[in-house]
């Protein structure tokens, strides 16, 4: 556990977590992506990522590991990384705070547990993609670190595309 502001601690998700954690992502992306990606596109999102059982089978297959941010016994963030298949290389595949819970350092709470996880599996490199108009996200992961490494226009399917920045860093 992680506890680095008083109140708030970095714990496991749990199977029982699920649906929370589905909610919160809800309420999240439409607060912060609306102006950015089309409803349609958020909707078919959080159904491809974000529905119960799918959290739940990542859970179950070990391949990821998803970590939640309680302040004061409240869900208020969440993240998930995995290994990717260069050696030496994790993902950071989500890492999202409640919108009024941001700015208090609780997102660099997550990163940090995704650094441990990372050391611990003997990263030396933690990359992710973020939406190229994502200028909050942006500057939060330049702020720990993070690098603009390249771009890349990523069919998801459903007549929709992710038009993300590679971002990296060392670990």
């Amino acid at each position: 556990m992680s506890e680095a502001r008083s109140g708030a601690s970095v714990k496991r998700v749990a199977r029982e977590d699920a649906a929370a954690i589905s909610a919160l992502a809800r309420e999240i992306w439409y607060a912060h992506y609306a102006a950015i990606i089309s409803r349609a596109q958020i909707e078919y999102m959080l159904a491809q990522r974000y529905d119960p059982e799918i959290i739940r089978a990542e859970l179950a297959s070990g391949d990821a590991w998803w970590d939640k941010l309680l302040v004061n016994g409240m869900l208020t963030g969440f993240s998930s990384c995995f290994l990717t298949a260069t050696p030496g290389e994790m993902k950071l595949d989500k890492l999202y705070v409640h919108h009024g819970q941001q700015r208090k350092g609780y997102g660099g709470m997550l990163l940090d547990r995704v650094l441990g996880i990372a050391r611990a599996h003997g990263c030396t490199t933690l990359m992710l993609a973020v939406n190229k108009h994502n200028h909050t996200a942006i500057a939060a992961y330049r702020k720990y670190g993070f690098r603009i490494a390249g771009s890349v226009v990523k069919d998801i399917g459903g007549g929709f595309v992710m038009d993300d920045y590679i971002m990296v860093r060392d670990v």
